[in-house]
């Protein structure tokens, strides 16, 4: 896609107004609770449209330094529409306690900027919807830090262990691919 299509269809996007659920991805459909503010995201309105990396995490995690990462990835791909979303979760045994803590490290330790949820349950019968759609398409999060690549239809067209570094070459060409993906 060239730059010119690429900004006449945010164009398009931002004339036509919020999307309704029934034009909504499934995947997107539903508001979190943001980490440490009063709002919520509405998912949809946030990133529908928009190639995505979701990423369960956790602050007391010996992963928890590809926050860093992360953010680097957000910086270096914003500017071309990539969205991440970090959804803090105890599944695994390792987030605080207190979501003033994980806002502490994620925010003042790690300095992060994108968006990041109040903790949610990401494994199992009670995960939020999000994780369940994420989950149907391509797996659930086997530990902390899983990575999914979600492009501009709610479509996860790659998913990454904890293992997998946030500047793996794979990993970036799958978020290369979300983006050049067509809304």
């Amino acid at each position: 896609m060239t730059l010119g299509k690429f900004v006449f269809s945010l164009l398009l996007a931002a004339l036509a107004g919020p999307l309704s659920a029934a034009e909504c991805p499934p995947l997107l459909q539903g508001e979190l609770p943001k980490l440490r503010a009063k709002e919520s995201i509405d998912l949809c309105q946030r990133f529908a449209g928009k190639p995505l990396l979701v990423v369960n995490t956790a602050s007391h995690c010996g992963f928890a330094p590809q926050f860093k990462g992360l953010e680097a990835v957000y910086k270096r791909y914003q500017g071309q529409g990539l969205e991440v979303l970090g959804v803090p979760s105890d599944d695994f045994k390792q987030e605080a306690a207190d979501s003033t803590e994980t806002a502490k490290i994620c925010y003042v330790n790690y300095g992060v900027t994108f968006a990041m949820t109040e903790p949610q349950q990401v494994t199992g019968d009670q995960a939020i919807p999000l994780f369940k759609d994420l989950t149907q398409q391509s797996g659930a999060p086997r530990w902390n830090f899983y990575k999914y690549v979600v492009d501009r239809q709610g479509k996860v067209i790659a998913s990454f262990s904890s293992l997998t570094k946030p500047d793996d070459e794979d990993l970036l060409a799958a978020v290369e691919k979300a983006i050049a993906s067509q809304p």
